[in-house]
């Protein structure tokens, strides 16, 4: 008798495809009081698209709030300190983002001092002991470490999936490895040095010989004997920059103790007044609006939109 796969568990990288929206999408989209609503227009679309198409049960929606206050910043300080900060136009948006989620019933997930990885990962962890299995979706390489048996990712906007034993052809390393592939190598888009003079390839040639960092150096002795070039000099920087090498592993781990709170991953109820409310002020036009109420379940239900239209323009509703 062939076993039913557990049940998937949707876990949503949200920031990824906010920022997308931002950088992506004009800014002529404004709400009522004239601030740019771009990034919330097109998480919109994005959201509205993964339900329509998957029809999730048990999901949740991770945002990061630890931008730059995080427990990484307090052992790095320089962690991710190569971006700039987040407009205000941005911030605004971030916050509507968050409220449509909660209008839709959908669990949101964030925290000041974990990322939304972090979020991600403790939710799986938590949740994969009662038979779950995850659907992450996100592009991003760090959240692979967290792929087991039966989970996988999902890069949205490629259409591209993956499940634990497709990460080594995507990024030369075991998905267990990812943490220690990314200590080793550095990571640039986190500010992340790594040891110097070991790029990408060597990491994976040093984690594919020897397994994992630490049994790295536990053995550092081989290294200078691997058919690697420049051996005898990168063990030499591996030994002297080892306190680095942990701490920036720490940096690259994925927390899986995140407080979530008790946080359902089940939908939970809806508020129309709320979408109602976000529909009219962010300016959403008829068609975005009767599927942000069909997507809550609520085809029977939906206000007039004659508040709304009349807030759009024209060539506002022509588009959404």
């Amino acid at each position: 008798m062939t076993r039913r796969p557990p049940p998937p568990l949707y876990l949503v990288d949200a920031s990824i495809y906010v920022f997308r929206a931002w950088h992506s999408l004009p800014d002529q989209f404004q709400d009522a009081q004239g601030w740019p609503t771009n990034a919330v227009h097109g998480f919109a679309r994005f959201l509205l698209e993964l339900l329509e198409r998957e029809r999730p049960q048990h999901i949740a929606i991770a945002f990061d709030e630890a931008l730059d206050s995080g427990y990484r910043h307090r052992l790095y300080p320089a962690y991710k300190a190569n971006r700039e900060p987040a407009p205000e136009a941005l911030r605004r948006q971030f916050i509507h983002c968050k409220a449509l989620c909660a209008a839709l019933g959908l669990t949101v997930l964030a925290h000041h001092d974990y990322e939304a990885d972090d979020l991600i990962g403790s939710a799986l962890h938590h949740h994969r002991a009662a038979g779950y299995r995850g659907v992450i979706v996100s592009a991003d390489k760090d959240l692979s470490q967290l792929l087991s048996t039966h989970d996988e990712q999902w890069d949205y906007a490629r259409n591209q999936r993956w499940g634990m034993d497709g990460v080594k052809a995507r990024h030369g390393v075991h998905a267990h490895q990812i943490a220690d592939y990314l200590a080793l190598c550095g990571d640039a888009v986190d500010n992340i040095p790594g040891i110097s003079g070991v790029g990408c390839k060597s990491a994976a040639i040093l984690l594919a010989h020897f397994g994992s960092m630490d049994a790295l150096y536990a053995r550092l002795d081989e290294v200078p004997f691997l058919r690697l070039r420049g051996a005898a000099q990168m063990a030499v920087r591996l030994r002297e920059q080892r306190e680095h090498a942990q701490l920036w592993r720490e940096l690259t781990t994925i927390a899986l103790d995140a407080p979530l709170d008790g946080a359902p991953i089940t939908r939970g109820a809806v508020d129309a007044q709320l979408l109602d409310g976000l529909c009219q002020t962010l300016r959403f036009g008829p068609l975005t609006r009767r599927r942000l109420f069909a997507a809550a379940g609520l085809d029977d239900a939906v206000p007039s939109p004659s508040s709304s239209s009349l807030s759009a323009s024209p060539h506002e509703q022509a588009r959404i």
